[in-house]
């Protein structure tokens, strides 16, 4: 039996006539009575913010995993943490962060973040040692609050004497997400990342990953995101103008060969980007995951 866990990607624009909240709360739906394992929603500077897409989410489920993604300019450190501690606290520790560290430079610059080259990097590292540090640097002060235990003097942020006390201390971290195959991003994620979500182009650099994180004593999970068209029946399949878009298109039993390739290949979570979101998304649960299973 395959370990591959399945996610999706969810709206964060509308489709068509369907928008808002309805329609995301009929794909997190889908993808909960699919018994798949968790959803992203992506970073889309023209779309809904994610963090409030992931918090509506994660109150309309109870078992997936809901993963946000954001760049790191768009916050502290700490008030990233502090939100993130909350939605921990209230989900039962189902959240997750994707990093968004290298956007357009013109959406970055429309965002306000004028950071640029590997400095983003290097701030991405301070972001996620600083949200790390805080979350376990608090030390109980009694009734008049709360006294800091965790003092940072970076390049991008300072904290001094800052971090969380219980209850905020007590949940899990988030699962980091990171993205890329540049030198630049593989070191960040063998230094901090939890899971490394390629492309299938670049899956060649999970084993480079692989090795950085080894040096360092860490393992970093590896994932791959694909868009994907996928039908019963390879002929439903011909002519299809969205064939050509996509990163694969197939019928189930061959997505499930390919995902079981990707599992011997060491991959551990498929992020599937299909869409109408809510009728692709039934329909991996009802299809793709039996074939997967075997069954």
């Amino acid at each position: 039996m395959t370990t591959v866990d399945i996610h999706v990607v969810l709206p964060t624009r509308p489709e068509g006539v369907r928008h808002g909240f309805g329609h995301l709360r009929e794909v997190v739906r889908a993808a909960e009575l699919g018994t798949l394992t968790g959803a992203v929603v992506p970073f889309d500077a023209d779309g809904l913010e994610s963090w409030s897409v992931a918090a509506a989410a994660l109150r309309d489920t109870r078992w997936l995993t809901l993963a946000a993604e954001f760049h790191p300019g768009v916050s502290t450190p700490v008030y990233a943490a502090k939100v993130s501690a909350s939605l921990q606290r209230f989900s039962g520790a189902r959240l997750a962060w994707r990093l968004a560290v290298d956007l357009d430079p013109a959406v970055a610059r429309a965002h306000g973040d004028f950071t640029v080259g590997s400095d983003r990097y290097l701030r991405a590292a301070e972001f996620l040692q600083i949200a790390r540090g805080v979350w376990r640097g608090g030390q109980a002060a009694g009734p008049g609050g709360v006294k800091g235990g965790f003092t940072f003097e970076g390049r991008f942020f300072d904290v001094l004497d800052g971090g969380f006390a219980p209850p905020l201390s007590l949940m899990p971290f988030p699962q980091v997400q990171l993205t890329g195959a540049s030198p630049g991003a593989l070191e960040l994620s063998a230094h901090h990342g939890d899971l490394h979500v390629f492309t299938p182009p670049t899956l060649a650099a999970a084993a480079e990953l692989t090795e950085r994180a080894a040096a360092l004593g860490r393992t970093v999970a590896i994932g791959v995101q694909l868009s994907v068209l996928l039908r019963e029946d390879a002929a439903e399949l011909t002519g299809a103008p969205e064939r050509d878009e996509v990163d694969f298109a197939g019928t189930y039993a061959e997505a499930a060969e390919l995902l079981r390739a990707y599992a011997a290949q060491g991959v551990s979570t498929v992020v599937l980007d299909a869409r109408p979101r809510i009728e692709e998304t039934y329909r991996i649960g009802e299809h793709l995951q039996p074939a997967l299973q075997g069954a």
